[in-house]
């Protein structure tokens, strides 16, 4: 059986006026599955190319804090729905560390399903061809 499923690319922005970015990330939410899970990946020399004075450990702990968020690891998280959650991360905003726009497909296994995103969203311009 497959499940509706959305998911947004978390995203790093160094310059926001430039709007030059590099994929970073990726959240999934399945809610038939109650499943919600960031999963963050950071091409520090990628980042650097666009902003060499770029704070990559701030970009890091955002980045982390987009996990910690989806793991509900504050009380106050916690007493959201996975839904609200993802609907606070994946909110537009002109930060460094920001969700694109949200897309929606069909998965059995949302966690197969998160690590094939960031295969091919996040880790593609690394990996061997």
């Amino acid at each position: 059986m497959r499940f509706v499923y959305e998911y947004a690319v978390i995203r790093v922005v160094p310059c926001v006026v430039r709007g030059e970015l590099i994929n970073a990330g990726v959240i999934l939410y399945c809610q038939p599955r109650d499943f919600l899970c960031a999963r963050t990946e950071l091409d520090e020399t990628r980042l650097r190319t666009l902003d060499e004075n770029a704070d990559v450990e701030g970009v890091r702990r955002a980045l982390v804090a987009y996990e910690r968020a989806c793991a509900g690891e504050s009380e106050a998280l916690r007493a959201q729905s996975l839904g609200s959650r993802f609907r606070w991360l994946t909110a537009p905003r002109s930060t460094i560390v920001q969700a694109g726009p949200v897309h929606a497909g069909l998965t059995a296994d949302p966690d197969a399903e998160l690590e094939d995103l960031l295969d091919r969203l996040v880790r593609r311009a690394t990996r061997t061809r």
